[in-house]
This record gives C-alpha cells, sequence and structure tokens, in this order.
C-alpha cells in the first residue's frame, strides 16, 4: 500500500532531480549542496504562495517552484533577479538555435564598452569583444529570451573568471579547469543549453524583482524563506566586491557607478545592514517582525554572528512554535586563498 510518506518522498525525489540540473554559478553561501534539507523542511511546512527574500544563486527559487509552491523571488543585485526570471518565471521560452547564431554574429554596432574598460583585466581581447559583440544583439531581446541569454553571458563569465569572483585580474588561481580554457562563445553557447533545459511550468504564477528586502509587501504569502548574507566575525560579506562584474554585465553597466580608480574596476559598494556585526541584529529583528505572519523558514551558520541562541530568541519574540534543524557541512565565508573551510552548522530555522 502506497503511502502518503511514500507520496511525498517521490515527489521530493523528482524535485530534487530537476533542481539538481539546474545552472550552478560559483556564488558565496550558494544553497546547492543543502536542496535536499531544504526540500524536505519545504515539503513539512506546506502552503501554496512562497517568498524567497534572498534569492541569490536562484536554486532555491527554482527548487521551490520544483515542488510546487508559486514563488516570488527577489534579490537586491539585479543579476540573480534576471536568473531567476528566466528560470522560475519563465514557464517555456528557449533559445533556439537561430538565436544563439544571432548573438554570436559580428557585432551589430560598434559598442566597446567592455573591451576598453576592462583592458587587460579578467579576459583577453577576443572574449572581451564577444561580450561587447554578443550585448549589441542581447540589447534586441526582451522577455524571457532576453533573460536567458543575459543569464549565459553572466554564467559564462563567470565560469571563465578562476574562483568565479573579481576580486583579483590575472590568472593566478588558474586550476587548468576546461572552463577556463573555452572561449567565450564556448561558454555561452554551452551555458543556453544549459538554462534552456531547466525551463518548464509548475502551473502557477511566479514573479522575480530586484530590490531592498524590506520594501518587499509581506502580505499574501504562506512561506517566507530567509537566507540573509551571514555577518562573518572576520572577513566580508561585500557581494558587490566579489561579483561586481557580473551585476554590471547584467545590464551593460547601465546607470552603475564603476570606480574607475580601482584596480578591480568595480561598482560602489552598496550598504546592507546585514554586512556589520554592529547591525545584523537589528536588521534581523526587523526583517522577522515584517514576515510574522508567514510561516518563517531561516538559513544561518554557526560560523556567522549573531549566535543560533539570539537568533532563536529573535524568531521567538514573532512566532510561538520555534524549531532548529542544524546540518553540518564543509563551508566558507572567504573565497581567497587563506579563507577557513571546515566542518560547521547551517542551520534552519521554522518559525510558525
Amino acid at each position: 500500500m502506497t503511502t502518503a510518506a511514500d507520496l511525498g518522498a517521490t515527489a521530493r525525489a523528482v524535485a530534487l532531480a530537476r533542481t539538481a540540473r539546474f545552472p550552478r554559478l560559483r556564488y558565496m553561501g550558494s544553497k546547492y549542496r543543502l536542496t535536499g534539507e531544504l526540500a524536505a523542511v519545504f515539503e513539512e511546512v506546506g502552503g501554496t504562495s512562497v517568498l524567497d527574500a534572498f534569492s541569490g544563486s536562484g536554486v532555491v527559487s527554482y527548487l521551490l517552484k520544483s515542488q510546487g509552491f508559486s514563488v516570488t523571488s527577489n534579490d537586491y543585485l539585479t543579476f540573480p533577479s534576471i536568473i531567476t526570471q528566466a528560470t522560475v518565471v519563465n514557464d517555456g521560452t528557449t533559445l533556439n538555435p537561430e538565436d544563439v547564431d544571432l548573438i554570436c554574429s559580428p557585432a551589430a554596432d560598434d559598442r566597446d564598452f567592455i573591451s576598453r574598460t576592462f583592458d587587460g583585466l579578467y579576459y583577453d581581447a577576443a572574449d572581451r569583444a564577444f561580450l561587447d559583440s554578443a550585448w549589441s544583439h542581447v540589447a534586441t531581446l526582451s522577455g524571457h529570451k532576453r533573460a536567458i541569454a543575459i543569464s549565459a553571458l553572466v554564467l559564462a563569465a563567470a565560469r571563465k573568471q578562476p574562483r568565479g569572483v573579481f576580486t583579483i585580474t590575472d590568472q593566478r588561481y588558474d586550476d587548468g579547469r576546461r572552463d577556463l580554457r573555452m572561449t567565450m562563445e564556448e561558454q555561452f553557447r554551452a551555458r543556453v543549453a544549459d538554462y534552456n533545459a531547466v525551463v518548464f511550468a509548475n502551473g502557477q504564477p511566479h514573479r522575480s524583482r530586484t530590490g531592498d528586502v524590506f520594501d518587499v509587501d509581506p502580505s499574501g504569502y504562506d512561506l517566507v524563506y530567509l537566507d540573509p548574507p551571514y555577518t562573518p566575525p572576520t572577513d566580508d560579506n561585500d557581494y558587490i566586491k566579489r561579483y561586481h562584474f557580473l551585476e554590471g554585465l547584467s545590464v551593460y553597466w547601465e546607470g552603475q557607478e564603476i570606480m574607475a580608480h580601482t584596480k578591480t574596476k568595480k561598482l560602489a559598494k552598496r550598504f546592507t545592514p546585514f554586512a556589520y556585526p554592529r547591525t545584523v541584529t537589528d536588521a534581523l529583528t526587523r526583517l522577522l517582525d515584517r514576515f510574522q505572519h508567514s510561516t518563517i523558514v531561516l538559513s544561518y551558520s554557526s560560523n556567522a554572528v549573531p549566535d543560533a541562541a539570539t537568533i532563536t530568541r529573535l524568531l521567538r519574540e514573532v512566532k510561538s512554535d520555534v524549531t532548529v534543524h542544524p546540518v553540518t557541512h564543509t563551508y566558507s565565508f572567504g573565497t581567497h586563498v587563506a579563507a577557513t573551510r571546515r566542518a560547521v552548522s547551517e542551520y534552519l530555522f521554522v518559525g510558525r
């Protein structure tokens, strides 16, 4: 006899198998390795509508879609929101071979912003010229096709950069991976195929937005998943510093402030209260209060501040039923060569 538990386990396995195909962006704090634990918690919590308030790499939003939820994704950076537009909001649009060939064809205009601005940085001249040329065609696209094309450019650029971050400008961490040997065009074509392969419909409406989490309307969600930037006791959690090139590339640097005096040509830092030990506890307090009328699932690390006891206390101020699920795995806050990598606990706090 097939039980409800058996059906739930089968549905979860199908969702996890689909999520395993989601294109992997090397991203600080990404939850690729925790999808199994998250899927079990989301299934147990249940509901129909969910907010992924800090969508990041997009994998959790995609997992939630795979589990049948109606998903709203939010991130304060633009490129994560474009990725969820391409993979979560998008129910059926893909780039066909003619679209890809057009994007990879000779430039439609004389733009050379990337070639000029990042001369000698990150990529060789041919790869930088390809990004300029590709954008001359992407600029003519709209809707989900545009989102897939930009997502593929972002992932191509990330795969071509050692360690996937843009705090270094040379190839000192070149480990010989095939990704680093491929041309940018080859990367782009491969990444389009990756994103095309994960497009599907689950019968629910979805939405993707870019903005401050404190500007999100908190009403209408059965479940809110919170994965804020973890505030480390050392190092930092500056996403702009690490991923500025991807953020600029996603909008062809339109409206972005480049710090021209910096070696990396990074974008101006954006304040977030989750970055500093002196402001993070108040930020978490306000965050939990804002979404108190929904079931809350919050990810946090034992390697961050505040500690688990503090977060539990804060959650109990707005929720009567609080459970904590520790998950042990290898995690690192830093992306530099000296970054500490050891077994720590990734806590999943559930408040109802």
